[in-house]
């Protein structure tokens, strides 16, 4: 899926898998982005990636046919508008809390009447083939931005960023809130309190008309995902496809123990 088809996708319903990615190079991502997976997005918070790279690898998915969607660090509003300039499709916030940092996270996406975005996006038009006049037009629509909720704050206040005007849908977080929900005391996404806070998001994104998107450990939790209604799920990491891919190869040379 290219950026537009991809989120145009994701608004009508449908379902995209994505890939994540935290290793910077440019080859790399563009191996990433030709495999099945229908995007690939780039993690700015916790992997390697820094702007340059972050627009380097946004230009190597294009070139592979399919759209790209980047996580920013936290509360990098600067960052948030000039990866929508490189081409980004989709712009990920980690830790939105509460309905004021999702305003400030529409202010930095979204041009007006939505938002405060300043106009450059160079790239992006280059990137999409629109012209000037166009991309204006249609810009925030064709971006999505995604509020991530991973504490219990942002689960306690999550009708109320649903209900922020350009804030697209919530993006769930596992990890983070296996960690708030159990007081600091273990890290299992799997956990059933983690189950019934996904099932919650679900059905409070279906009520507000907005899209649910999770990142998802495992396949399993994909395809529960995917059943519950989640329209966006990025699926492990780059380095688990290398381990995995690498113990496969050496699992079918090697003889059985």
């Amino acid at each position: 899926m290219n950026a537009s088809s991809l989120t145009a996708t994701i608004r009508d319903g449908g379902f995209a898998l994505s890939a994540w990615n935290t290793m910077p190079g440019a080859a790399l991502v563009e191996a990433i982005a030709r495999g099945p997976f229908d995007c690939v997005t780039i993690d700015m918070q916790h992997g390697g990636h820094d702007l340059a790279s972050t627009a380097a690898a946004i230009s190597a998915i294009a070139l592979a046919g399919k759209g790209a969607a980047v996580r920013l660090a936290l509360h990098a509003w600067g960052d948030a508008s000039r990866v929508l300039d490189a081409g980004a499709a989709i712009v990920v916030a980690p830790m939105i809390d509460t309905p004021e940092l999702a305003r400030e996270f529409v202010a930095a996406t979204k041009y007006l009447p939505l938002g405060a975005r300043s106009w450059g996006p160079q790239r992006a038009m280059a990137l999409t083939g629109l012209d000037r006049t166009t991309y204006l037009a249609t810009a925030n629509r064709l971006c999505l931005s995604l509020a991530m909720i991973e504490t219990r704050e942002g689960l306690e206040r999550l009708d109320d960023i649903l209900a922020v005007d350009g804030i697209d849908g919530v993006f769930v977080g596992p990890s983070d809130l296996s960690i708030a929900l159990s007081d600091g005391e273990t890290l299992d996404p799997g956990a059933d309190e983690v189950d019934a806070a996904l099932v919650h998001v679900a059905a409070r994104a279906a009520h507000h008309g907005k899209i649910a998107a999770l990142f998802s450990v495992s396949p399993a939790m994909a395809i529960r995902a995917r059943d519950l209604g989640y329209r966006f799920v990025a699926l492990s990491t780059d380095s688990s496809y290398l381990a995995l891919g690498m113990a496969a190869l050496v699992d079918a040379v090697r003889p059985a123990d």
